[in-house]
């Protein structure tokens, strides 16, 4: 499926600029000193395939269009992956899963993306993630998740055409969540669950749609097929049709 759209939508050229202002702020950001540790470690030492590579090693900002409708939110850039490459879900397995995920569903230019020159772009997406920084071991502190939270709400405040948002995996699920209380939107209680192919429909306005994060973990195993990565962004594009 290709997309492509006429013209930018009023308020365009100001979102980019804001989102340029956040992407200069965010990747000085040193508030978690063990993320920062660990992503300038693996920076300097990094792994033999990519010896070659000059990694990012800061904070990795969101990507994608600035009148985006649709938001996936993503756990936290990897070691070797964001880390490496400075764009979100770019250079390992579950970015490849992911974009081509989003370019079978047609919100991608292409279904690969391998560094930030790339040429990839995305039409009415966005990609995020309730972390920034690469964590030891995959795994996030609680307050970790929550000192890098203003940056996914200047997101969703720059944003300002988004109607659906996917989440992938349980933390971006809790993470996106706690940010719509924290902008001030009503989350109903119990909160919404988590489960592949959930939907919940949130007072904000917005659709919140679940997958399983493509991370090996769950592609190897199984666990997330592509058919059903490909189900979620399928309804996510019907939840966006006029």
């Amino acid at each position: 499926m290709t997309r492509t759209r006429s013209s930018s939508p009023p308020g365009c050229s100001a979102a980019s600029d804001a989102l340029a202002a956040l992407e200069r702020r965010l990747t000085r950001c040193r508030l978690c000193p063990r993320l920062v540790h660990h992503r300038e470690r693996v920076a300097r030492e990094k792994v033999a395939r990519f010896r070659d590579w000059k990694y990012w090693g800061r904070p990795v900002p969101g990507f994608g269009d600035p009148a985006a409708r649709l938001l996936v939110v993503g756990l936290a850039p990897a070691a070797h992956g964001g880390n490496r490459t400075g764009r979100i879900f770019t250079g390992d397995e579950s970015g490849n899963w992911l974009y081509a995920a989003l370019h079978r569903a047609g919100f991608a230019s292409q279904p690969t993306s391998t560094r930030r020159d790339d040429g990839l772009r995305l039409a009415d997406a966005f990609v995020s993630a309730v972390a920034r920084c690469a964590p030891p071991a995959n795994r996030l502190m609680p307050g970790e998740v929550e000192r890098c939270r203003p940056y996914l709400l200047r997101e969703l405040e720059v944003l300002d055409r988004l109607r659906v948002v996917v989440v992938l995996g349980g933390v971006a699920h809790t993470g996106f969540l706690a940010a719509e209380r924290a902008r001030g939107e009503t989350v109903p209680r119990p909160a919404p669950r988590f489960a592949h192919l959930a939907e919940h429909h949130l007072p904000s306005g917005l659709t919140l749609l679940c997958s399983y994060h493509p991370s090996q973990q769950n592609t190897f195993t199984g666990r997330l097929t592509r058919p059903m990565l490909d189900a979620v962004f399928a309804r996510a594009r019907t939840l966006l049709s006029p």
